[in-house]
């Protein structure tokens, strides 16, 4: 699986992206206003339908694999102390929720990558946001979502080439040295020739977007946007 447009006909698929936006928005909101376990619970089986309205399910979870390491650790780094009584649990757990929290994000995000075109995407943050900073909103997500999927494709392309080459003798630190070194320098070059290619299309601030129209259904998911931000603003104290 990778961070990138499926094409499909679900109901995601046939959504504005203004909409999706919003009601991504709104989970945000509410995942960060309600931190108890039954708001958790809640916003759990709203993001996994978040995820199957796009066609998706939890395998697409997997496309940030690299990122559950980190989540999973950040409790036990949280919770622990230099000295007695060593680790305090509810430090743990508290933190242990602010991961899940972004786990549920990342589970939105995930249907939304899955179910939006990258012009669209595009399209939707310069006809939101006027001006030159609507447009460099736009190029900025439409770069992030295409170089992505290029860039771990890179990493993962390097760290099989150690490996082909004996390097699973190498301690783990020469080997993550050895896959960042080639990662970055692939990084940079990829950057050099979008340079390039951006000057020999004669890159334009405001090219022709697709059009975008609000249906009836995106109404469902406006009503689901603004709910949620208004629960958010409720359990704010």
């Amino acid at each position: 699986m990778t961070l990138s447009y499926a094409p499909g006909d679900s109901l995601a698929h046939r959504l504005d992206p203004r909409s999706k936006l919003l009601a991504q928005a709104g989970f945000a909101a509410a995942a960060y206003a309600y931190t108890t376990p039954g708001g958790l619970a809640a916003l759990t089986l709203l993001a996994v339908g978040f995820l199957r309205l796009a066609g998706g399910d939890l395998r697409d979870v997997w496309t940030y694999r690299f990122a559950l390491p980190v989540l999973a650790l950040a409790p036990l780094v949280a919770g622990a102390t230099l000295g007695a009584p060593w680790f305090r649990p509810d430090r743990a757990a508290t933190t242990g929720l602010a991961s899940y929290r972004v786990l549920l994000i990342l589970i939105v995000a995930a249907g939304y990558v899955r179910s939006t075109p990258v012009r669209d995407s595009r399209a939707a943050l310069q006809r939101t946001v006027p001006g030159r900073a609507g447009q460099f909103l736009g190029v900025g997500v439409a770069l992030v979502f295409r170089f992505l999927p290029l860039l771990k494709r890179d990493l993962l392309t390097a760290r099989e080439a150690i490996r082909a080459r004996g390097g699973d003798a190498l301690p783990v630190r020469d080997r993550v040295r050895l896959v960042a070194v080639a990662g970055i320098n692939r990084a940079f070059g990829r950057a050099d020739r979008l340079g390039t290619a951006l000057n020999a299309r004669c890159f334009a601030w405001n090219p022709t977007l697709p059009r975008l129209a609000l249906g009836r259904t995106d109404a469902v998911a406006l009503g689901v946007g603004v709910g949620l931000f208004a629960a958010a603003l409720v359990a704010v104290p």
